[in-house]
């Protein structure tokens, strides 16, 4: 696996490995509500993907472990929403699926086809969320402005410090 870090204006920035999975969830729409339940999504499938993959060291197992539970990733998905009120259709895909443009902190991730999870809420019109799910780098919010977390980073690090 490469990785590469880029030093720039004494701020670190960290560009997504070759080989890896990304997850993105996307509003219905730019809507007040859609936007709150995307984000509500978000935050509840991070924790859920979090927990299946917490001890996954190999991208083949991550990729068998998202298709071996794809039925459980829709009905969590489709328990929320209804927990949230929320009647909007859905729907998730997990292979190659395309991301836009985006720039963080300067950095320009390309468009693309990627492989990736990929939650599209009702028309999927609206802002989407995304990050790198394996390895797990999610560091890219809706507002460009924070780094999540990068503890995948941290261990590889430490392991060569």
């Amino acid at each position: 696996m490469s990785l590469l870090l880029v030093f720039n204006n004494k701020e670190d920035y960290i560009l997504i490995p070759n080989e890896a999975i990304r997850v993105r969830v996307i509003a219905n729409s730019n809507s007040e509500d859609d936007i709150i339940v995307k984000e509500e999504i978000k935050t509840y499938l991070n924790e859920l993907l979090n927990n299946l993959l917490k001890n996954i060291t190999d991208i083949n197992d991550a990729r068998k472990t998202i298709i071996d539970n794809n039925n459980f990733i829709n009905n969590f998905v489709d328990k929320k929403l209804k927990e949230l009120n929320c009647n909007s259709d859905f729907k998730v895909n997990y292979g190659m699926n395309y991301f836009p443009e985006k720039t963080y902190k300067g950095v320009v991730y390309q468009e693309g086809l990627y492989e990736s999870l990929v939650v599209t809420l009702g028309n999927g019109n609206g802002p989407n969320y995304w990050c790198v799910l394996y390895p797990p780098l999610c560091f890219i919010d809706n507002n460009n402005e924070e780094v999540i977390y990068v503890s995948y980073i941290k261990k590889i690090i430490d392991k060569y410090l």
